[in-house]
């Protein structure tokens, strides 16, 4: 199972984005407090449509909370736009856990320097533009993870 982590996320139709994609993938998704919404806001379970009753999803309180859960994932990569290594390069590996900033301001830099070793980027050919859209790059992510574990879990 792979884990997908909203760090502080702002806009619930992202969100709700997100979590449909990961109740079709039987994704964890992991949604770190403070957020930018009500968690039952009718645009999130909109964006999410029929698929929220089928999500596993996790609140945690703050970062510390996720990191002590014993549902959370046993390695993380943080998606950012601040390296250069690219998430085309590296082995993901099932219980892994897909690490996404805020949509205005990214990933505090604390958890850049805590995750440090294990930070990738979706590469961009015009780097001119500052990011993808959350929900486009958890799909992104989401699915080379799943692509190169499929042989291995004998996923579809």
């Amino acid at each position: 199972m792979l884990h997908v982590v909203l760090f502080q996320p702002e806009i619930a139709p992202n969100t709700g984005n997100v979590g449909r994609m990961c109740a079709v993938t039987r994704s964890r998704l992991h949604l770190i407090h403070p957020l930018g919404y009500v968690i039952d806001d009718r645009n999130l379970r909109r964006a999410g449509m029929d698929y929220w009753k089928s999500l596993d999803v996790h609140e945690h309180a703050d970062w510390a909370a996720f990191r002590t859960s014993p549902l959370g994932p046993r390695r993380l990569w943080l998606f950012t736009t601040k390296v250069e290594q690219s998430f085309w390069d590296v082995s993901f590996a099932e219980e892994d856990g897909l690490v996404f900033g805020n949509e205005s301001s990214g990933a505090p830099d604390w958890l850049h320097a805590e995750l440090a070793a294990t930070r990738v980027t979706i590469p961009r050919a015009n780097r001119g533009l500052r990011s993808l859209n959350l929900s486009t790059a958890a799909g992104i992510a989401c699915y080379e993870a799943l692509r190169q574990l499929r042989p291995a879990a004998g996923r579809e």
